[in-house]
């Protein structure tokens, strides 16, 4: 019998497909786009974009769909993903090997356990200090920030219409906008 050999991000990199990513050493095809996943997705980066904007509060690189390397066998695309510009001054490219300081994941149907259980221990591995879970069919946001080594649930908010969350307690975001409500 012939050991199971693990994917790398080698592999990853070859494969021809754009949309998968590797979760645990296996190279899985990331979810098809629902049309509330996509808009949550698109009104959250539209939210936030006033952090990346030098003349608003700043001082964040916010990205959809970022694929960061955190180990050998560990690759997952975010949805949505930042980093301090404190932490990486220059505008970054390709794949990332720094760990986000936030990341978001928009939570689809196949892929709970991914978002909720895997990632979870991934990034407290490597110490992201938030973690923000959107389940766009309940419109609901869970914030999770990091707590001597594991998530804490910071905020939880259904039918919220606004809120300051952290890390970007600088601006109240539109919660009805993001999520879908309006």
């Amino acid at each position: 019998m012939e050991a199971h050999k693990l994917k790398t991000i080698d592999d990853l990199l070859m494969s021809d497909d754009e949309r998968v990513e590797l979760i645990g050493g296996e190279i899985v095809q990331r979810p098809m786009a629902r049309f509330q996943h996509g808009m949550v997705q698109g009104n959250a980066r539209a939210e936030l974009n006033a952090l990346t904007r030098s003349s608003g509060p700043g001082g964040w690189w916010i990205a959809t769909e970022v694929s960061v390397a955190y180990e050998a066998h560990e690759c997952p695309s975010h949805d949505l993903a930042g980093w301090r510009k404190e932490r990486l001054p220059g505008m970054p490219s390709g794949v990332m090997d720094l760990a986000p300081d936030w990341v978001c994941e928009i939570v689809s149907p196949g892929h709970e356990r991914k978002d909720t259980l895997h990632l979870p221990l991934l990034l407290q591995r490597h110490k992201v200090p938030y973690y923000w879970l959107i389940w766009p069919e309940d419109r609901t946001l869970i914030a999770h920030a990091l707590e001597d080594g594991h998530y804490k649930v910071i905020a939880t908010l259904k039918d919220e219409t606004s809120a300051r969350i952290p890390p970007f307690e600088a601006i109240e975001l539109d919660l009805a906008y993001m999520l879908g409500m309006e």
